[in-house]
């Protein structure tokens, strides 16, 4: 028995080639864009950190009656500054995301107390 060439078939591996091809490089293009959108995200944050930074460095340079005159929670920016002091020469101080709230860092600061007057 002879077999008859089946009509068609070339045609459907080609389109089942081409489906195949497509799946895989939106697939390739879809973790481009993810990894783009990492990049971004990992710029920004460390672009936010460096702020962050410079603003605790300038508070840690203030002397005690600045941490005073600041104390409580108040905002600066996009950020939410709060300054505690639990006891008389120890500052708590906390800048939070004014959005979410979340704390973003806090630190504790040390300022003896002023000699006192003979």
């Amino acid at each position: 028995m002879r077999r008859r060439p089946r009509r068609g078939v070339v045609l459907l591996e080609a389109i089942v080639a081409l489906t195949i091809l497509t799946i895989a490089a939106l697939a390739s293009a879809a973790m481009v864009r993810q990894a783009v959108d990492s990049v971004r995200r990992a710029r920004e944050t460390e672009r936010d950190i460096r702020q962050i930074s410079a603003f605790m460095e300038a508070i840690a340079l203030w002397p005690r009656a600045d941490l005073d005159r600041h104390l409580g929670n108040r905002p600066e920016g996009s950020w939410r500054l709060q300054i505690e002091r639990p006891v008389a020469t120890l500052y708590i101080v906390a800048l939070t995301d004014s959005l979410s709230r979340g704390e973003l860092v806090r630190t504790a600061l040390y300022r003896p107390e002023p000699p006192s007057a003979p």
